[in-house]
């Protein structure tokens, strides 16, 4: 192979590898552990929307799911501290409240108006799940999750802090480990690339490369 189609397919090569790793980080991201929250929510599929770099996000109340309208869309969000959660009546599905079950406290009262709105400004990085106390029993369950989840509970103290963020599982920081080993795999692929690229430009073609003296 002459050396200048040697750099085109290195060069492809490097750039598909980086693809496919963005890919990867992507997708281990949106992983999230809610520790069996959503296995009786029907609307959700295992996303978690990125809302973050947003001041206000609004969420449906009574929206379609769960056999009627007993859902809340999205139901797993996740924003930056500092962040005001809209809730928005669709006055459908009967009367419906937004009550946290975890992470948080507030709870809005019970209505079924049509464009009733609810809000709470979140401050503390965690997970929050929150319900429908009328419809919980039908999978009416949503959860926020504020902040970078994946460095632990937050706050605390001191070194002892980031010693221990450093010894959990992968699976416990939300990093599916599938979605790592590709990752890994993907960066080792670009790395042999380059290092051969650059044994190519420094010590030249072998004798068996096809070398035409400095012809193409």
């Amino acid at each position: 192979m002459k050396r200048r189609d040697f750099l085109k397919t290195a060069g492809g090569t490097a750039a598909a590898a980086g693809a496919v790793a963005a890919g990867a980080g992507t997708a281990a991201a949106q992983s999230i552990d809610y520790g069996g929250w959503f296995d009786d929510v029907d609307n959700y599929d295992g996303t978690t929307v990125d809302a973050t770099g947003q001041s206000e996000v609004t969420i449906g109340v009574g929206t379609e799911g769960n056999g009627g309208n007993f859902a809340f869309d999205p139901p797993a969000v996740q924003i930056d501290p500092g962040t005001t959660v809209i809730w928005e009546w669709t006055g459908e599905g009967g009367q419906h409240n937004v009550v946290a079950e975890s992470g948080g406290d507030f709870e809005s009262e019970l209505t079924a108006t049509a464009g009733f709105t609810f809000e709470h400004t979140f401050e503390e990085s965690g997970i929050v799940t929150y319900y429908c106390q009328p419809h919980r029993s039908l999978g009416m369950k949503a959860a926020v999750v504020v902040g970078d989840v994946g460095g632990g509970d937050g706050g605390g103290g001191g070194g002892g802090g980031g010693e221990a963020a450093a010894t959990k599982s992968l699976h416990e920081l939300g990093v599916p480990i599938q979605a790592h080993w590709v990752g890994s795999a993907t960066v080792l692929s670009i790395l042999v690339t380059l290092v051969y690229t650059f044994y190519i430009l420094k010590y030249g073609e072998s004798p068996n490369t096809g070398n035409t003296g400095g012809r193409d």
